[in-house]
């Protein structure tokens, strides 16, 4: 009976120290899986033969990010809710021969110019230039094959703030602008929940740019809802009104009194339909740029944006002088995303940081010239966290 009783003890012992060393190594795997860096992954053919690339940034807080070179596009964005949960933040497809196929920008790059050039044309040293017209009779985001349409060069940075190094050149002549414009975009995953974005470019003739990202943002997590219900702030006290092919007018109006004041915390869809005012009636909603308060090149707060159910908190700040709030009033609901979803109008929001739109044809904006010897650089962060 001794014996058995001996037994059974070394049993016991034997099967918790088992149990300890399993659940060691369970620990020490979930540790690995939290483990900051970048992971290169084929993301499919271009119709000219190349192959595209996907990228995952994770940070060791539990953020990713995927990123793909074609187009610069951000594909996926996963941050947490208030209960820690990481779910989708971003509108995105599931396969680069969608995005290929033809979208509403989700994620890209966007340049050489984004946002308008009234009727597709700007004089620059007394020369003047054309550009393709493809919206209102205007050009848009940088023509037939902007930035969001070429596969830029790649370059990994593994570490505790993954990074992806994207360079492109922009030839002379290139949808019709000047000089071989060399651009160099960074974007890092911090370690406090932010995705970074550094842009940089050079020229070797004098040239226009104003480069910016179009992610469409819905903070609500799992299945899409609409963007009517978020919180916004915008740290600006007046915009551009636009005229009915939403082109600035180059008057910088007040916000105060408008559908426009986002100066204190408001509810999206509260002014959203007001009629009452024709700029709503431009845009469809919001489609237009605030004049952000506060010195350019510094890096100061432009937007929040609150969604209650998730508690998720989006801070967007940048050095850039505007930026353009969207709230994807053009979206018919021929976008479809993972698992068949319909993006209707309206379902999610862009805050694209950038000049002011128009700028080479109105000398009382900041200008978007870039010379030779100038090197164009901007930052813009998008934090994440909750309340």
């Amino acid at each position: 009976m001794k014996i058995l009783i001996q037994l059974v003890a070394v049993a016991l012992l034997t099967g918790c120290f088992l149990m300890t060393s399993c659940s060691s190594t369970t620990k020490k795997t979930t540790d690995e899986s939290q483990k900051a860096g970048i992971e290169k992954a084929a993301f499919g053919q271009l119709p000219g033969g190349q192959t595209a690339d996907l990228y995952t940034l994770r940070n060791a807080a539990g953020m990713t990010a995927q990123i793909t070179n074609y187009g610069g596009i951000v594909v996926s964005l996963l941050a947490p809710d208030k209960a820690g949960k990481f779910e989708e933040v971003t509108l995105r497809f599931d396969s680069l021969a969608t995005y290929v196929k033809g979208n509403p920008f989700f994620g890209a790059l966007v340049g050489r110019y984004g946002n308008r050039i009234a009727k597709g044309k700007f004089t620059l040293d007394g020369k003047p230039y054309s550009l393709l017209v493809n919206n209102m009779g205007n050009h848009l985001h940088g023509g037939k094959v902007g930035f969001d349409k070429v596969l830029w060069a790649a370059t990994p940075v593994d570490g505790e703030e993954p990074a992806l190094k994207l360079a492109y050149t922009s030839k002379d002549g290139e949808e019709g602008y000047p000089g071989n414009l060399a651009v160099e975009v960074t974007y890092t995953l911090t370690k406090d929940n932010a995705l970074k974005i550094d842009y940089q470019a050079t020229t070797d003739k004098p040239t226009v740019v104003n480069l910016t990202n179009h992610t469409y943002f819905n903070l609500t997590g799992g299945p899409k809802r609409d963007i009517l219900d978020h919180v916004v702030t915008l740290n600006a006290d007046r915009y551009l009104p636009v005229d009915k092919t939403m082109i600035p007018t180059g008057e910088l109006k007040p916000v105060a009194g408008t559908a426009f004041d986002f100066t204190k915390p408001q509810v999206i869809g509260a002014r959203i339909n007001d009629s009452s005012d024709v700029q709503i009636k431009y845009g469809k909603g919001y489609d237009h740029c605030w004049i952000i308060n506060g010195p350019s090149d510094s890096l100061r707060l432009a937007a929040t944006v609150y969604e209650p159910t998730s508690g998720r908190v989006m801070e967007v700040l940048t050095t850039e002088p505007a930026v353009q709030f969207y709230t994807s009033n053009n979206m018919s609901g021929k976008a479809i995303g993972p698992g068949g979803i319909v993006y209707k109008k309206r379902d999610a929001l862009c805050l694209e940081t950038q000049h002011y739109p128009d700028s080479p044809n109105q000398p009382s904006f900041p200008t978007t010239v870039l010379r030779p010897g100038q090197t164009y650089k901007t930052t813009t962060e998008y934090r994440f966290s909750t309340k």
